[in-house]
C-alpha cells in the first residue's frame, strides 16, 4: 500500500532526477538541472513538512529538516553561480 509520504518521497526523487536529466539533454548542465529539479522538490517538501506534517511543524526534527534542506540548496546555487 503507497502512503502519502510515499508519494511525496517519490516527488522529491522525480524532480531531482528529472531535473538532472533535463540539464544534460538540455544542454544546460548537469549542476543547473541538479539545482532546478531541487528547486521543484522544495514544492514537494513544503507540502510534506509545513501543509500535512506527521508531526508538528515547531519539531525541532522538522525544523532542523527544513533548515538543513534549505542550506542545501543555498549551498548549489552558490555552486552553480560560481562554478
Amino acid at each position: 500500500m503507497v502512503d502519502y509520504y510515499d508519494k511525496i518521497i517519490v516527488g522529491v526523487a522525480g524532480s531531482v532526477i528529472g531535473g538532472i536529466l533535463a540539464g544534460i539533454v538540455i544542454g544546460f548542465g548537469f549542476q543547473t538541472g541538479l539545482l532546478l529539479g531541487s528547486f521543484v522538490a522544495t514544492f514537494f517538501m513544503y507540502d510534506a513538512m509545513i501543509r500535512n506534517p506527521p508531526r508538528s511543524p515547531t519539531d525541532p526534527v522538522v525544523v532542523a529538516s527544513a533548515i538543513g534542506w534549505h542550506a542545501f540548496l543555498l549551498v548549489l546555487v552558490l555552486a552553480v553561480s560560481l562554478g
